[in-house]
């Protein structure tokens, strides 16, 4: 295929962990076309009642280019990026519509509700309030930020609710 035959598509970039800006103005600077949807949330510290922005899908950045080899070296050399998605063929696209939809989102100004990284069944602990420490399952989401546990003690259970941000997945090698 002729360099001309290349077509110009969005890529999703695996970045570091807290890296998206940095890769995103990254490709800026090498002038690519580069998308980072951000998202405002209110701050998760307890001494600021704020409202930040944050990646939509934080370690991930999306790029637009006909992957040339030359292009695709500048990519990967740019600050932060781990890797190209794809699979054993290579990079996969992302369809333009997407990306524009994403646009279009992100830039309308309504809150956003993004997927949980939690699934029912998960083995969660709780960090923080008054339920700090408790090793328990996820059960359901129970809306605006509140989530149910499910905590086994004495041959019985007992089910707590609690806010979505004080929960943690927890590794399954500590299971």
């Amino acid at each position: 295929m002729s360099s001309n035959e290349l077509k110009r598509l969005w890529y999703v970039l695996h970045t570091k962990s807290r890296f998206e800006n940095v890769v995103n103005d990254g490709l800026f600077k090498r002038s690519m076309e580069a998308f980072l949807p951000k998202i405002k949330v209110r701050s998760k510290r307890r001494d600021r009642k704020t409202m930040i922005q944050v990646a939509l899908f934080p370690g991930y950045t999306f790029v637009k280019s006909d992957l040339n080899p030359n292009e695709y070296l500048e990519i990967l050399q740019t600050p932060g990026v781990v890797r190209v998605v794809g699979n054993k063929s290579g990079p996969l696209p992302v369809s333009h519509e997407t990306v524009e939809s994403l646009k279009i989102m992100v830039g309308g100004g309504e809150e956003i509700i993004i997927g949980s990284r939690f699934k029912k069944g998960n083995k969660i602990m709780v960090i923080d309030g008054p339920f700090a420490g408790i090793i328990g399952n996820f059960i359901q989401h129970r809306g605006q930020g509140r989530v149910m546990v499910n905590i086994e003690a004495l041959g019985q259970f007992a089910a707590v609710n609690v806010r979505e941000e004080d929960i943690e997945l927890l590794p399954e090698i500590l299971l």
